[in-house]
């Protein structure tokens, strides 16, 4: 089992800079065979933190994207009925041209269905993929939050087992245990059931320090310069009163819009500066609570 260093180090190889108590909740949830649940504001890298630990792992991402009204056929599997209706017109074809007349048997009824609802007509979601690998995979059940509370309660049973029963085909059993990794935004509570059998992380937007690493890791050709002022900045903006606060998605995009610019420093060209904020303001009230005069505040601040 990997130690809390080498975790950290091996999630830094893949880009993602990560603190000691983020190093220590993905060593628990190793140790403990636990899935581990990721709170915090969008954009400061929760959905990320999957992707990088699949990659420390060797193993297959697999991804649940929850949503209002998500049920369990979207999120375990379903049955491909084109290929079943397909199938049907095609054997009643078939007796039609051998001169065959249905009798309408009892074996022969459930023959034909057996077939239909056999494993060649099924279709995996990522709920029942995930438990059917034989690799163990990193399953990210992302913004969980936005589903409901029956799909919650539901979500428990199945990682409680790691089975899930279809009824045509009996109960299936994990071939391996994924490593789950969990993500809310705060859209609604989640039940203490949940929080119960989970491990739990607050992750907080980064301090200036650790932005000024995540940026440099991800862009190798950022001067330590640039990087200190554009973290600063960053900072700074999450300070304001902002509708949308920039994460470190936007801080990326817009550090490599400066590179792509060939600025060297924030205060060469802050007229042109202003115009790059499309990168890190989201919304018309951010941009009016932001405007020149206070863009060039925050530039003389930092720069």
């Amino acid at each position: 089992m990997l130690t809390r260093a080498e975790i950290a180090e091996r999630l830094a190889a893949t880009g993602y800079v990560a603190d000691q108590d983020l190093a220590t909740a993905l060593l628990l949830m190793a140790m403990l065979g636990r899935p581990l649940l990721l709170e915090g504001a969008a954009g400061v890298g929760k959905t990320a933190i999957a992707t990088a630990l699949a990659a420390i792992h060797d193993t297959r991402l697999i991804r649940l994207q929850c949503y209002e009204g998500l049920d369990q056929a979207s999120a375990l599997y379903e049955w491909n009925y084109q290929r079943q209706l397909l199938a049907i017109k095609t054997r009643e074809a078939g007796a039609r041209d051998a001169g065959v007349r249905d009798a309408g048997g009892r074996e022969g009824a459930e023959e034909i269905e057996e077939a239909l609802f056999s494993e060649r007509y099924l279709l995996e979601r990522p709920l029942l993929a995930a438990i059917r690998e034989a690799r163990p995979p990193v399953l990210l059940i992302d913004e969980l939050d936005r589903a409901d509370e029956a799909f919650e309660a539901f979500l428990l049973e199945l990682l409680s087992d790691f089975q899930v029963s279809i009824p045509e085909l009996g109960t299936i059993r994990a071939r391996s245990i994924p490593h789950v990794v969990l993500t809310a935004n705060g859209t609604r509570e989640l039940s203490d059931a949940l929080r119960r059998r989970c491990l739990y992380h607050f992750i907080d937007y980064p301090s200036v320090d650790r932005e000024v690493a995540i940026l440099r890791a991800r862009l190798p050709t950022l001067g330590i310069d640039l990087a200190g002022q554009a973290a600063r900045l960053v900072a700074a903006l999450r300070k304001e009163p902002l509708r949308k606060v920039p994460g470190v998605a936007e801080s990326l995009d817009w550090v490599a819009a400066l590179l792509g610019l060939g600025v060297r420093d924030l205060g060469d060209a802050p007229e042109m500066l202003y115009e790059t904020l499309a990168c890190l303001l989201k919304t018309q009230e951010d941009h009016a609570q932001i405007d020149r005069i206070a863009f060039s505040r925050l530039i003389a601040r930092v720069a």
